[in-house]
């Protein structure tokens, strides 16, 4: 008895693995489903090639991957553009790291959260070429993770309606003669029936969240034509850029 406690007391670790990968794909799938998609699910992709099939699958997230030969599996497509039109609401795109990945006036009228893969935001960069209105249009609830978005005219973001959550991005506007004409984020949704707290702003049905992104270039970092609150702003000027830190505070949506 007492050798078979110190037996497991050892090999602990390894029998707990053990035990979880007797459990069935459908099963272990389902558990995965539960976690973060950045970086739980993406560590767990990482442990072998079982979990990643599993933590990759097409059920719990589409892929944009360029480099990709094989477009014919499931899951997987070539631009963010026929991701998000193959995609159900409530998916979850995850956008591959290394280069850079075109992104311009793609509107997006359904819940969906598109994530960067790499460790740090400017691993993964949308760019939005010169004459697009926008990089990213959205008229639904949707959210932006680890994410780059890069734009020379125009605007990076465009929140039409719905709640949009801007989390751990960088957004840059390039700077040029006419960066009067550019913006980080514009919002053309009404907010009339809001004030300006935040309490209140949890409540809207269109609303802007932006927190742990930085902001660089263009005259102005956000454009919008309803109610505005931020907190914890931090500005930096320099000679060709301006730096906007946005700390705001966490809340339940």
């Amino acid at each position: 008895m007492e050798a078979e406690t110190r037996k497991r007391k050892r090999f602990g670790n390894h029998t707990m693995a053990s035990h979880v990968n007797n459990l069935d794909d459908g099963c272990l799938m389902h558990i995965f489903s539960f976690l973060s998609p950045i970086p739980d699910r993406y560590n767990t992709a990482l442990v072998c090639n079982r979990w990643h099939f599993l933590a990759c699958h097409p059920r719990l997230w589409l892929r944009v991957d360029r480099s990709v030969k094989n477009l014919s599996e499931p899951g997987v497509f070539p631009s963010i553009e026929t991701a998000v039109s193959a995609a159900r609401p409530g998916d979850t795109i995850l956008i591959a790291s290394g280069g850079s990945h075109n992104a311009s006036n793609i509107q997006i009228e359904k819940p969906l959260c598109l994530i960067g893969a790499g460790e740090l935001p400017d691993d993964t960069t949308l760019i939005c070429t010169r004459g697009s209105d926008s990089a990213l249009e959205f008229l639904s609830n949707c959210k932006l993770a680890n994410l780059t978005v890069r734009t020379e005219l125009g605007c990076c973001l465009l929140h039409r309606s719905g709640k949009l959550t801007i989390d751990s991005c960088i957004l840059q506007c390039e700077a040029n003669p006419l960066d009067h004409l550019s913006h980080a984020i514009v919002s053309t949704a009404s907010s009339s029936e809001c004030n300006v707290s935040p309490s209140a702003l949890r409540r809207c049905r269109d609303a802007v969240s932006v927190s742990r992104t930085r902001i660089e270039g263009g005259a102005k970092a956000v454009l919008t034509c309803g109610a505005l609150s931020l907190q914890q702003v931090r500005v930096i000027y320099t000679r060709t850029s301006v730096f906007f830190w946005f700390d705001v505070e966490h809340t339940q949506q």
